[in-house]
């Protein structure tokens, strides 16, 4: 990719705020910091239609290149969400500093983190009232209980304009990508490596899409299709979510880590299920009981990191009352809407993969399509969540699902495992599709990105961003042992 093509783009590009360019990387703050971690902030507009008016702040943080003197540039990492922090996951994570695989990035990269607008350290986006009712269904089954449930997620969505203000508007994935090429000309690259993780594949993507000739290597791992439509996204990870299940099921037979080995796990699972369904199942750190959708979504947590497996098992052990007195807190502490990031998870999420469920009769169609898909994990998926908590949000989505075509981008390196509940194997290989040039990096493992799941994966890709160069067509890694 040479300077012609650079050049061409950059009629394209946002400019950042007058001396941004020349960011102040300090030391980052709390003992819980990498030593080498450094942190910075710069200023954006809050739209990038009217750069001139209200700004907003970026929360960055870099690990610098360990051998200068072979240093590439900067490598921007994402690990996912929407809500997950870039900051936090490069200054004061063990994953990239640390890892074997990723000494060669280490060497020759900048790592830099940051945290898209509306997440965490950046300017946020924040909610008063809750967005989560326990009373209320996620599947209502009579007119009166879809009224009450579009009630409160506009309530909701009210409580999160008041308290963000018109930030919550222009945090669309769309807006990130504008921060993404501002935030290129601030570091003064010329071109970025990327490194995304999950929702990080959507802002990989989508930003080639826009700026393909900024790009110069980007490996995206666990990907998400922002082509799919949002109904059968949801389907597609009830099917992905059923079997790991079942396959989780099958571990649980015979190994000894489980604490289930010796019981029918579906079965015992069904039956949690419908009494937490009929009269809730108590849970302690909740301080009431939690009902079937909250110790799905719990469970569906759990199953995405294979290393969880056997707290799966032992939380499923306690929430049926084999471990003392019946206590789901196992099984909610990985629900989606106990994580800290539940606010811009679902500010983003409206944005970006918005429902077109308008009605009951609709809605109970698709709920029993997903029942059908996943006789035992029907009741959660994000993409479920999303189309349930949605309905009734008072923000118009700045970017629906539309299909994606990158040309002109230096080959992108997409990763994903063949068993992820979250970001099913078909969806890697529709964005493939879509992206010109592109190879697939399939990955024999179970669970949530091939990252935390394959050294092999992680080896290859990071070859692959230092040098530029592809690994074989058709190459296939294990899981690692580990996992």
């Amino acid at each position: 990719m040479g300077n012609a093509q650079a050049s061409g783009a950059s009629s394209r590009e946002p400019v950042p705020e007058a001396g941004s360019g020349d960011l102040d990387w300090v030391k980052c703050e709390g003992a819980e910091a990498l030593p080498e971690a450094q942190c910075a902030t710069m200023r954006v507009p809050l739209d990038w239609r009217n750069r001139n008016g209200p700004k907003i702040s970026l929360a960055l943080s870099r690990l610098p290149a360990t051998d200068p003197d072979n240093r590439i540039g900067p490598l921007l990492f994402n690990p996912g969400g929407p809500g997950g922090s870039g900051l936090q996951a490069v200054a004061y994570s063990p994953l990239l500093a640390g890892a074997p695989e990723f000494t060669t990035l280490r060497e020759h990269f900048d790592i830099v983190g940051f945290d898209p607008r509306g997440v965490g350290a950046s300017t946020p986006v924040t909610c008063k009232a809750p967005l989560h009712n326990p009373s209320l269904s996620t599947f209502p089954a009579t007119p009166l209980e879809f009224a009450k449930l579009a009630k409160f997620n506009h309530a909701a969505g009210m409580s999160c304009r008041k308290e963000t203000g018109p930030l919550i508007d222009h945090v669309s994935t769309k807006d990130v990508v504008r921060d993404m090429a501002a935030i290129r000309i601030a570091l003064g690259a010329p071109r970025l490596s990327f490194l995304g993780l999950s929702y990080g594949t959507e802002i990989g993507s989508l930003y080639a899409e826009r700026y393909p000739h900024r790009v110069r290597t980007m490996v995206l791992d666990g990907n998400v299709d922002h082509g799919v439509p949002a109904r059968r996204a949801a389907l597609d990870e009830a099917r992905a979510t059923e079997s790991l299940f079942k396959r989780f099921a099958a571990w649980c037979a015979t190994d000894e880590k489980c604490a289930l080995r010796n019981a029918d796990v579906p079965g015992l699972f069904d039956k949690v299920m419908a009494t937490a369904s009929e009269t809730g199942v108590p849970a302690a750190s909740l301080g009431r009981n939690a009902n079937a959708e909250e110790m799905t979504s719990g469970a569906y947590g759990l199953l995405n990191l294979r290393a969880a497996w056997p707290s799966l098992a032992g939380a499923l052990a306690q929430a049926a009352g084999l471990a003392g007195e019946a206590d789901a807190s196992g099984l909610v502490a990985t629900a989606m809407f106990a994580d800290p990031s539940y606010a811009p998870y679902r500010a983003v999420g409206c944005h970006d993969f918005a429902p077109t469920t308008k009605t009951l009769k609709d809605m109970s169609w698709q709920a029993a399509k997903l029942r059908e898909a996943a006789p035992h994990m029907w009741r959660y998926s994000e993409f479920w969540d999303w189309t349930s908590g949605c309905l009734g949000w008072p923000v118009r989505p700045g970017n629906r699902p539309v299909p994606l075509k990158v040309e002109g981008a230096p080959p992108v390196l997409l990763v994903n495992t063949t068993h992820d509940p979250a970001t099913p194997y078909t969806w890697a290989q529709s964005l493939s599709a879509a992206i010109d040039g592109s190879r697939l990096l399939t990955v024999e493992a179970e669970g949530h990105t091939a990252t935390l799941h394959s050294s092999c994966a992680r080896s290859t890709y990071a070859d692959y961003l230092v040098t530029g160069e592809l690994p074989p067509a058709d190459t296939v890694c294990p899981a690692s042992d580990a996992s």
